[in-house]
């Protein structure tokens, strides 16, 4: 039985936190946004490879029901994660603009 990968690959993809005191530089907005570029489309990977898993199934191109459904709940858990991560940075948006001057 091979480990899912599609969580630890979006988990991956997210920088650490940067340290208390140091300076935001535009390299740094760069690298989030890649990085936040790069954890999506992996996840998009995932739902096609799910979607192909499925096609191969229902035209009988395999009988492998097993692969299949891990194939759909890696797909599911990266997309959960996905909005997860999305919810967090909307909120952390709208906390910022509440922010008094």
């Amino acid at each position: 039985m091979s480990p899912i990968q599609g969580i630890a690959q979006v988990a991956s993809a997210i920088p650490a936190a940067p340290s208390p005191g140091a300076a935001a530089s535009q390299a740094g907005a760069g690298g989030f946004l890649d990085s936040l570029k790069s954890a999506v489309g992996k996840v998009n990977d995932v739902q096609l490879q799910a979607g192909q898993a499925v096609d191969a199934l229902m035209t009988g191109q395999t009988q492998d029901i097993h692969r299949t459904m891990v194939a759909l709940q890696q797909a599911d858990v990266s997309f959960q994660l996905m909005m997860q991560i999305r919810n967090k940075l909307v909120t952390a948006y709208e906390e910022i603009q509440r922010m008094q001057i």
